[in-house]
């Protein structure tokens, strides 16, 4: 939601670099426009900065292997992709400064992008749903539109759709390290009044409380709630597991929660509030008196004095007034009651057991398949504890998107990211409709209150709060793009070399015969910097004797002398660690493994007077293709008579700038049977204009079609 939550199991030849063309090639008659490629664009970007951060001072210290405080980091430029605007608030600067801001990209680089960039002191909620170092992989299912939505088809571990959407696989210590250099990051962006919620389950826990201890101070924990997840299954050994932990801390030890209520349950209504007037109005009897001495309220009511030791709760005037307003029921016993009415009072308190909040349901509306989904109604009662109308909420570990959502229906303004580009596509587009929604609230409210002769604000208390804005920014933080799909090209990878997997050593990633693998990231060619640091995890194990095989894609020409000066160092004699380098664009064996077809599409658009015509006439994207016919050619042709089963949503930016995409229409079918229209007509720009086309198919895999016209 992240780094998130890998497969060994091929499913699809990955995504290693984005690239985005035309699908039609040839000019288009009078009227009609040339499809272009869409080049990416690389606007100047300003150079790294180093932001220092406050030590952790906190007790007690949780030791492990390679704890390292973290004191600085390097804040990269984040790359504006996207905007969501339909209100057009953004032209102005008040506009700009509450609307919602989603990052794609690894969140300390985020969180440090943020503290360098006046975010620093200024977040008032945090709640995360970090990876619970379960061993676990998990992945989300996708199907294709229409009628093949239906159809179920099976991989050998997978179902054909499901993609990584993170590892969850960490080895403890570089878990708490993780969570660590996080914790201490997420501190500094935090206001002086601001909270923490952090949800956990059984098995991490205990080491996170403990981390928290160390970075905000035990003086600043409020509490450890208990969330009643799921119910206990039938086949459960022992005791079951039935619920998570969220942990709660504030930047300072003065920070109070809000008192926020839960309705009463109708057990208790029945038998709190069994009585009734005559109007069928509930109400309860209470006691109107309190433990005293209390100065002026030891006095005569009715003739009865407060017992022993106890004096009234009011004041005799305001006695007097409850009285006279019949809310004074004398009992049998002689003594002086208050009525309490149901409709008076706000609930119970909240308190730290949650046994009435559901998890998703996966029939529920708001279900986008994606795992580990918290519900809405669970982070409504989070984001309405720790903060207020306005206030900034912050997820770095987005995942479906709920923490956004729920922060954009209760008036808050809100800031998401996550690693994983299905993560940051899911919450967009969920974004997406929920502000298309508001919109359309107050449009009618707007019709309804000019309607209303006497005018005045609306009684409705399911009425949501004001949205802080309507539209949101996507944008990349150390541009990721090539990280995209990297979690199913690794584990291709490591299937085509015959590389078995290892999911217990902290550094590499498994072993071929008797050589131990290190995956090099994807994200960039092997350089002299990555060669240094196996030379020192070598240098830190020192009975290691196996020989070692690098895999990577690219490799800089710096690589070559230091490989060579270290294999002239091992001709010498039987020296141990010799490297092996496979390239796997180039390697003689292995090489042209990563080649990938990427998406396309035909697509024509016209200009007609004051409007833009835009009609997609087709669209083919070989990955999903692959992966149907790899399974059963016969499936393929009986599923995908229609290449809208492919496309999961299509964009329009009808002024495209060459810079970010502002999306000015959103064709995103409500549920899977649906089909996207594939023809669009939407107001022209003055002039001549670049109209650009995303196209997403069901892989999340994007194509960028770009006419002028």
């Amino acid at each position: 939601m992240p780094a998130k939550k890998t497969s060994t199991k091929k499913t699809a030849k990955p995504v290693v670099k984005k690239q985005v063309r035309a699908a039609s090639k040839a000019a288009a008659s009078k009227g009609k426009a040339e499809t272009v490629v869409a080049e990416p664009a690389a606007p100047p970007a300003p150079k790294p900065m180093e932001v220092k951060l406050t030590a952790a001072k906190g007790r007690p210290m949780l030791q492990w292997v390679g704890k390292k405080p973290l004191s600085r980091v390097t804040a990269f430029p984040a790359q504006l992709a996207e905007t969501f605007d339909p209100s057009g608030e953004l032209a102005t600067a008040n506009g700009a400064s509450k609307t919602g801001n989603l990052y794609y990209g690894d969140n300390k680089e985020v969180l440090a992008h943020l503290l360098a960039n006046g975010c620093r002191g200024k977040v008032d909620l945090i709640y995360i749903d970090p990876p619970f170092d379960s061993g676990a992989d998990y992945v989300r299912k996708v199907t294709l539109r229409g009628k093949s939505a239906l159809a179920k088809l099976e991989g050998e571990s997978y179902s054909l759709g499901e993609q990584v959407q993170y590892t969850d696989i960490w080895a403890n210590d570089n878990y708490l390290q993780f969570m660590y250099e996080r914790l201490i990051l997420l501190k500094e962006l935090m206001s002086e009044d601001g909270f923490l919620f952090l949800h956990l389950n059984l098995d991490r826990s205990h080491y996170c409380k403990s981390l928290c201890d160390e970075v905000f101070s035990p003086d600043c924990f409020h509490n450890q709630i208990i969330w009643k997840r799921t119910a206990a299954h039938a086949d459960t050994q022992g005791v079951g597991n039935v619920h998570d932990v969220i942990l709660v801390y504030s930047k300072s030890a003065e920070a109070k929660l809000k008192k926020t209520f839960v309705p009463y349950s109708p057990e208790y209504i029945e038998s709190h509030y069994s009585l009734a007037d005559a109007d069928g109005r509930k109400y309860q009897l209470v006691d109107l008196t309190a433990p005293g001495p209390r100065k002026g309220l030891m006095y005569e009511f009715k003739g009865v004095w407060p017992p022993t030791g106890r004096v009234w709760s009011t004041l005799p005037d305001k006695m007097d007034a409850l009285d006279k307003a019949g809310r004074v029921v004398i009992t049998a016993e002689g003594r002086p009651r208050k009525k309490q009415y149901l409709d008076e009072m706000s609930g119970m308190p909240v308190h730290d057991l949650w046994d009435d909040v559901h998890p998703v349901n996966s029939q529920a509306l708001e279900a986008t398949g994606y795992p580990t989904q918290k519900s809405e109604a669970l982070l409504s009662r989070i984001v309405d504890l720790g903060s207020n109308i306005g206030g900034i909420v912050l997820d770095c570990f987005i995942g479906s998107g709920t923490t956004a959502a729920v922060a954009q229906k209760l008036g808050r303004r809100w800031i998401g990211c996550d690693i994983n580009k299905g993560a940051i596509q899911t919450t967009s587009k969920r974004l997406q409709g929920i502000i298309r929604e508001q919109l359309a609230e107050q449009e009618q409210a707007a019709a309804k209150a000019k309607g209303d002769l006497f005018g005045g604000e609306s009684t409705d208390k399911n009425v949501h709060a004001t949205p802080a804005a309507f539209s949101f920014r996507s944008h990349r933080v150390n541009d990721y793009d090539m990280a995209i799909q990297h979690n199913e090209a690794v584990a291709l990878a490591c299937e085509h070399i015959g590389v078995q997997r290892t999911k217990t050593d902290s550094y590499f990633d498994g072993t071929q015969g008797k050589r131990l693998v290190k995956i090099i990231p994807f994200n960039h060619p092997l350089s002299p910097t990555d060669l240094e640091q196996l030379k020192g995890e070598l240098k830190a194990r020192e009975k290691e004797e196996r020989d070692i095989l690098l895999v990577c894609l690219g490799k800089e020409l710096a690589c070559e002398s230091w490989l060579a000066e270290w294999s002239r160092l091992r001709k010498r004699g039987d020296v141990p660690n010799k490297i092996e380098v496979i390239e796997l664009r180039t390697d003689p064996k292995y090489g042209k493994f990563m080649t990938h077809a990427p998406a396309s599409a035909k697509v024509s658009v016209k200009r007609k007077g004051s409007e833009l015509h835009v009609n997609l006439e087709d669209f083919i994207s070989p990955t999903i293709i692959e992966r149907l016919d790899s399974q059963d050619s016969r499936l393929f042709k009986a599923h995908v008579t229609d290449w809208r089963f492919l496309v999961d949503c299509v964009m329009i930016d009808p002024a495209y700038n060459g810079l970010s995409f502002n999306i000015a229409l959103t064709d995103l079918p409500e549920k899977k049977t649906d089909l996207v229209n594939g023809c669009y007509t939407l107001p022209a720009p003055e002039g001549k204009t670049t109209v650009a086309v995303k196209i997403v198919d069901m892989l999340g895999e994007e194509v960028v079609i770009l006419a002028e016209v």
